[in-house]
């Protein structure tokens, strides 16, 4: 049977475990309930019924002496008046009677004694009390007392009295029985109670006892050798222990393991070839750096001469040249300065995230102040009136957040609709973050293109309506992505334009390393908004 057990799986075990846990508990349940129902019916009926029983055999031979008592006072005075406590009795005896009839009347032993009482009550009453108590009320007390008391009330009260003695003795002897009954029931619920105890304790320390052994033991070695694979040691077992369903966990975790082992050599060839790809790309990105430092240095300086000498070319020949000649070098001269102005924005663009070895505490306070500063010609110009909540301190790079008030709030004042430009930056705190907002009163943004303007390049409007590369926003919006934020468009406000952005209340975050190479800084032209 042991070995037929061993084979049993987790579920068998635990199935068993709880059916005899069950048995034991039911079994120890129906002994308590036994006997608590048994304790329950002898105290009933030492107390419901015969203590009552025994109390109402007193009062009723209170009742029949009250009877006598009364018969014997109209004997003696003759007055009518004399039988009050005879009446008085009587009537108190048939409720005496009657209720003891419903406390015994269902146990023959003692309804026979109670029918014996009854019946030497009737005979009391017949041969002596009723004769006696009728020439009372006619009257007559010379035929009251004819009745002889000596020789017929004496015998037949004496009869009642030794009724009522044997009626007492067994009402007694029940009630001594009864409480016997009760300590005894008493003591054996105790002895259940202790014995259903004792055996639930033994029980449940066999359960945890077998759960050790079956369920946590087993697991808690699974689950050790799983750690000791995980922190390196790959060619550690994982051995089978406990049932054969857990036991078939433990070969799972085992296969796993020789699974993992085998893809591991697959990982580290993959991981070889991704540094080879690495290094490659770290090359890419030299090249592509360095391509932006011939794109700020070289290719600008043909776009600066051909600028240059067009409007060398306008002051020394314009006097020679029409109007379709003066407007032909006015198309080189201004395709040239935007072509510079573009380099520029592609340039600054590359290099977010790339020029900062670490993020510092950054007042935006200052940051939106170095905005406000750079734009100061345009914000004379339009009279725009710039206004801000209290700005909190984050972590960033100061030139690219003060870069971001500058593409916002630059936008806002060339975006202006008719009335002059009012620029209000919000803030409000977050659970971890911080929500910062620009609004204005300009000519808005339609929702459907809430996504369109971050796209780089991406425009809205013709180019002679409002100058621009179309980098702007697009650039913003990198900025906040390199802080940990977020931005977008306020599709909810009914007019101008709002921009909402997050900020992380504490973030601290090294950015890609510079390369060794020289960059150009952004040129002149860049420090208008975009």
């Amino acid at each position: 049977m042991g070995v037929i057990a061993r084979s049993w799986p987790l579920g068998r075990r635990l199935a068993a475990a709880l059916a005899l846990t069950s048995i034991v508990l039911l079994t120890g349940v129906g002994l308590i309930t036994t006997s608590l129902v048994r304790l329950e019916q002898s105290i009933h009926e030492r107390t419901d019924i015969l203590s009552p029983a025994r109390t109402r055999s007193a009062q009723l031979m209170t009742s029949l002496v009250d009877q006598e008592t009364g018969l014997r006072g109209y004997l003696l005075d003759g007055r009518g008046a004399s039988l009050q406590p005879y009446d008085e009795g009587r009537a108190d005896q048939d409720a005496h009677l009657a209720r003891l009839d419903e406390l015994v009347g269902g146990r023959p032993d003692l309804a026979d004694e109670l029918g014996a009482l009854r019946a030497r009550v009737a005979d009391w009453h017949r041969q002596y009390a009723d004769p006696v108590a009728e020439a009372a009320r006619r009257g007559d007390a010379d035929a009251a007392r004819a009745i002889d008391p000596v020789n017929i009330g004496k015998p037949a009260f004496d009869a009642v009295r030794t009724a009522n003695e044997r009626f007492d003795t067994e009402l007694t002897a029940k009630a001594v029985a009864a409480r016997d009954r009760v300590s005894a029931t008493l003591r054996q619920f105790v002895v259940i109670l202790i014995v259903v105890g004792v055996a639930f304790v033994a029980l449940m320390a066999g359960l945890v006892r077998a759960l050790r052994g079956w369920v946590t033991g087993p697991l808690g070695r699974i689950g050790q050798d799983a750690r000791t694979v995980a922190g390196g040691k790959l060619d550690h077992t994982v051995a089978r222990a406990g049932p054969p369903d857990v036991a078939e966990l433990a070969e799972n975790v085992e296969n796993m393991r020789l699974q993992l082992v085998h893809e591991l050599g697959t990982v580290w060839e993959a991981a070889a070839k991704l540094e080879e790809q690495a290094d490659a790309l770290r090359r890419s990105n030299r090249d592509l750096e360095q391509f932006a430092y011939v794109a700020s240095h070289d290719l600008q300086e043909p776009l600066r001469k051909v600028a240059s000498f067009c409007q060398l070319l306008e002051r020394r020949y314009g006097d020679q040249l029409d109007e379709r000649g003066q407007q032909y070098i006015d198309f080189a001269v201004d395709g040239a300065k935007r072509m510079q102005k573009l380099i520029n924005d592609l340039l600054a663009f590359s290099r977010v995230g790339r020029t900062t070895d670490a993020f510092v505490p950054v007042d935006l306070r200052d940051a939106l102040g170095r905005a406000t500063q750079a734009l100061a010609t345009s914000v004379e110009a339009s009279g725009a009136e710039i206004t801000s909540d209290q700005l909190p301190t984050v972590a960033g790079d100061p030139s690219l957040l003060a870069a971001v008030f500058q593409n916002l709030v630059g936008n806002a004042i060339k975006f202006q609709g008719k009335d002059t430009p009012r620029i209000h930056i919000g803030v409000t705190e977050r659970d971890d973050t911080w929500e910062l907002s620009c609004s204005d009163n300009g000519i808005g943004i339609e929702a459907d293109y809430a996504e369109k303007i971050f796209v780089i390049f991406q425009r809205l409007h013709r180019r002679e309506s409002y100058e621009g590369t179309g980098i702007g926003l697009a650039l913003v919006r990198k900025i906040i992505e390199f802080h940990g934020g977020v931005i977008w468009l306020d599709t909810d406000v009914e007019s101008g334009t709002t921009f909402r952005w997050t900020l992380p209340k504490n973030v601290t975050r090294v950015s890609i390393p510079p390369i060794t190479e020289t960059v150009a800084p952004p040129s002149a032209a860049h420090q208008g908004a975009v």
